[in-house]
């Protein structure tokens, strides 16, 4: 039974040098088990169709067992879940993905086979217009759609303030990382994957000690686009990771979303791209996502809003009192003001954030949400 495989072969399978999710697919398929690709030889691997001499010798040799031995060991000793192709609990829009990973792992408490899940991508150069329209349109899919799970990619920009969105809006959120668990990339951006673990998740497919590079932040937007029904573009320039992970999801069949920015603008030009050449169609608010996906959302004048006015602490109702004074402050601003060191100001404006009562804009100046 698949359930019986073991979870350092799971672990290898994926490891083998050369060989891709489609093509470790097709191994087992032809072999008949997971457990033969490390058992057959190397005269009957080279046989099978599409693996060469090259792939044959990589999958023979077997020195990536040792490394898949200790990752199970890391997964295990650190609770993390395993998600493999073969088993039932595969995610089942993934499973409809042909190069989707054939095992990948989890760190997090949500279901990823939630019947709603959006993509969120774009620009890590965001600006304040965009970062705005992200929060907006979470903000309204929140208040009809309470069970709708974010997914982004953890980066600056879009991505970071979508996740930060749906927290304070109470959605759960996931971030697909382009390296292992052993590191957080960027690492500002820890707290809020912390955070994430609690309400959401975060999604890898590589092992615990692999480094952010460029090509893996690449990759892993297949799981972005595979994991989602939809795609949401929020600013984005001609070209970058955003509009890749759009040209995937479409490939999967997924619908593209893009927000239209003014013609001049460098960071709306790959939405408004998108939406000329037909391949994504034009959102403004909710309501047309709930259009074009078909959800079925229920009437609501307004958004579901973070509670303004939750139990403040003391330091909490002086930060407040001072943004909103004076419209906004930045954060060494804060510190000489109020007179709170940074290493205490910071976690307490995160936390402010989370619960919808500020929102960090560019240059860490803060604002009321």
């Amino acid at each position: 039974m698949q359930s019986e495989i073991p979870l350092k072969h799971k672990i290898a399978l994926g490891l083998i040098p050369g060989v891709g999710d489609i093509y470790a697919r097709r191994l087992v398929s032809s072999l008949g088990s997971v457990e033969a690709v490390f058992e057959e030889s190397y005269r009957n691997l080279i046989k099978i169709p599409g693996i060469g001499t090259s792939l044959a010798r990589s999958i023979s040799d077997r020195s990536y067992m040792e490394i898949a031995e200790k990752e199970a060991e890391y997964v295990t000793r650190n609770n993390i879940r395993t998600f493999f192709y073969l088993d039932a609990d595969y995610p089942f829009r993934l499973r409809q993905c042909d190069d989707s990973p054939v095992v990948f792992f989890f760190k997090g408490n949500c279901n990823l086979d939630e019947s709603r899940i959006l993509g969120v991508v774009g620009t890590r150069s965001a600006t304040p217009r965009g970062r705005d329209i992200c929060g907006k349109i979470i903000g309204e899919l929140a208040a009809s759609h309470p069970e709708l799970i974010i997914v982004s990619g953890l980066a600056y920009g879009i991505d970071i303030t979508a996740h930060k969105a749906a927290l304070s809006y109470n959605l759960a959120t996931v971030g697909v990382l382009g390296h292992g668990f052993r590191t957080i990339y960027p690492s500002v951006h820890k707290p809020t994957a912390e955070a994430m673990q609690k309400k959401g998740g975060l999604i890898s497919d590589f092992v615990s000690g692999e480094l952010p590079e460029r090509n893996n932040f690449i990759k892993r937007n297949r799981i972005i686009a595979g994991l989602s029904d939809a795609i949401l573009v929020i600013e984005s320039g001609i070209k970058g990771g955003a509009l890749i992970t759009a040209d995937i999801a479409a490939s999967y069949n997924r619908d593209v979303l893009a927000v239209p920015g003014r013609p001049e603008d460098q960071w709306s030009a790959g939405c408004n791209a998108l939406i000329k050449n037909n391949k994504a169609a034009l959102v403004e608010s909710a309501d047309d996502i709930d259009y074009f996906l078909g959800w079925r959302a229920a009437k609501s004048k307004s958004p579901v809003q973070p509670s303004l006015f939750p139990e403040l602490d003391e330091n909490e109702k002086l930060i407040y009192e001072l943004i909103s004074g004076e419209g906004e402050s930045d954060i060494d601003h804060i510190c000489r003001t109020l007179d709170i060191p940074v290493f205490r100001l910071s976690p307490i404006l995160l936390q402010m954030e989370f619960r919808g009562l500020i929102r960090c804009c560019p240059g860490n100046i803060y604002r009321l949400a």
